[in-house]
């Protein structure tokens, strides 16, 4: 009797935590909480310039108010593996970690900690000038030699950002009179440096090198006399694929064109010695300019450009904003990618490697097998292509109240209707972590799909009674 009573009891349990399911769904949709896109509210209008941003933050109360709003969420403590983070409504949690760049783990290494405080002892915090103005340090001029080793391109620029270097070099480099050839998923910082520098912009369909060389046949057939550039990624972060760099290089040097490729994601992270897709494809030394970020392997905030030209980097030096107008890299800063550089290209450096593909490997072939959709090549970055905003919000909901950290994707990051999990591994995560992760994301998104679709027909049926 007592059996049967204690299962009773689990099926009103169950009866009621299913209904409280539906209610907080009927009350997002309702709320509008899972609806529209950041698009809207991009362009506002208005004469108070300041007072046209409320209709924005009524959408972000909405989400928010839902557990829905997936941005601006803190970290308490290192970004390790196991990581407790805190959203912006100020709710904590604890758990697997896969919303972090650090993907060698070299933020949390011994060695890369003792070369901050050494940095920090030897030279201070503070760098105290733009790199044109006394703001060079030992370490920088240092790092500047290790980088051009590591891409096998001798003449370096630092920026205080990644950001810094793309926007610098694209608007220092390219007059209003130039041309842009750039894929049309370039980085942000890589597009808003063309729509600055010029309005001759081509956007080619991405990955696609026959488009790129109809572009360059097609402006060089009405215009021989001005420069263009040809901007790309190596490891393109919210798809993870790569172009075919030879073939763009042979393309650009038909028609007298410069190739840029940005290997923030894979420099460090992929390839022979760490030398990222540009090494995995024999064009170490071959790129016209290699522009990348420390922000991801290297444990650090700050950029570079690498040129063959010592005129290029003299121009850039003086041109390019971030570097003349920015205070320089720290010293603290500076030592922890020299640091940083020196594992990537010992021994160590390559098993940190093969562990975090290990972690890719079983990671995608896990997610694969319970019909997620991995995009791309194995890289520290998988993407789980959900496409609609309003599952992909749900999910992330989901995933952070069972504890598994992941970045929800949508536009501005991607295009509409293209939503997406962006995991981002890292050479400390364990299988374990993995399997737990795996089986509830896959978890999350047939509960999450199969939530909404019966919800949005709850509401129909409500219309139409």
């Amino acid at each position: 009797m007592q059996n049967v009573s204690n299962r009773a009891g689990t099926d009103q349990n169950d009866t009621d935590a299913e209904r409280a399911w539906e209610a907080e769904i009927d009350a997002m949709l309702a709320s509008g909480a899972l609806a529209g896109t950041a698009a809207q509210f991009a362009q506002p209008h208005g004469a108070n310039l300041l007072g046209r941003m409320e209709q924005l933050e009524d959408w972000h109360a909405r989400r928010s108010a839902h557990g829905v709003w997936q941005y601006a969420r803190a970290l308490d403590g290192a970004p390790h593996p196991i990581a407790s983070i805190q959203d912006e409504a100020g709710v904590s949690a604890r758990g697997i970690n896969f919303a972090s760049q650090d993907y060698l783990s070299l933020a949390s290494h011994p060695v890369v900690a003792e070369a901050a405080a050494r940095a920090l002892q030897d030279a201070g915090p503070h760098s105290a000038g733009s790199a044109v103005l006394l703001g060079n340090t030992k370490t920088s001029l240092a790092l500047e030699k290790a980088i051009g080793e590591l891409v096998q391109t001798e003449h370096v620029t630092l920026f205080p950002t990644g950001w810094g270097a793309a926007f610098g070099a694209i608007t220092a480099l390219v007059q209003a009179q130039d041309h842009i050839v750039i894929d049309q998923f370039a980085h942000a910082s890589l597009r808003q440096g063309a729509s600055a520098a010029t309005t001759n912009i081509s956007i080619n369909r991405h990955l696609d090198v026959a488009h790129v060389r109809e572009l360059l046949a097609a402006i060089r057939a009405r215009d021989a006399e001005h420069a263009i550039l040809v901007v790309t990624e190596g490891l393109f972060s919210m798809d993870s694929d790569s172009p075919d760099l030879a073939t763009l290089q042979a393309s650009c040097h038909e028609y007298n064109a410069t190739l840029m490729v940005d290997v923030a994601h894979d420099l460090g992270a992929l390839g022979p010695d760490g030398s990222g897709c540009i090494g995995i494809q024999g064009m170490l030394g071959k790129i016209d300019l290699v522009m990348g970020a420390f922000s991801k392997t290297f444990s650090s905030n700050g950029g570079f450009v690498a040129t063959k030209s010592r005129a290029v980097k003299r121009h850039l030096q003086l041109y390019a904003g971030p570097h003349m107008f920015s205070n320089a890299l720290s010293p603290i800063q500076a030592g922890v990618v020299l640091q940083c550089v020196e594992i990537v290209r010992a021994e160590e450096g390559r098993l940190l490697r093969a562990d975090l593909m290990r972690n890719v490997q079983a990671l995608r072939k896990l997610l694969s097998a319970d019909d997620l959709l991995c995009m791309g090549m194995p890289s520290a970055i998988v993407p789980v292509l959900i496409g609609s905003e309003t599952v992909s919000r749900l999910v992330g909901k989901m995933l952070f109240k069972h504890s598994v950290f992941v970045n929800q994707v949508e536009f501005p990051g991607v295009p509409i209707g293209a939503s997406r999990l962006r995991l981002q591994l890292m050479a400390n995560h364990n299988i374990q972590q993995i399997k737990r992760a795996a089986a509830v994301i896959a978890g999350a998104v047939e509960r999450a799909t199969a939530a909404i679709d019966s919800g949005e027909a709850r509401m129909q049926m409500r219309k139409v009674g």
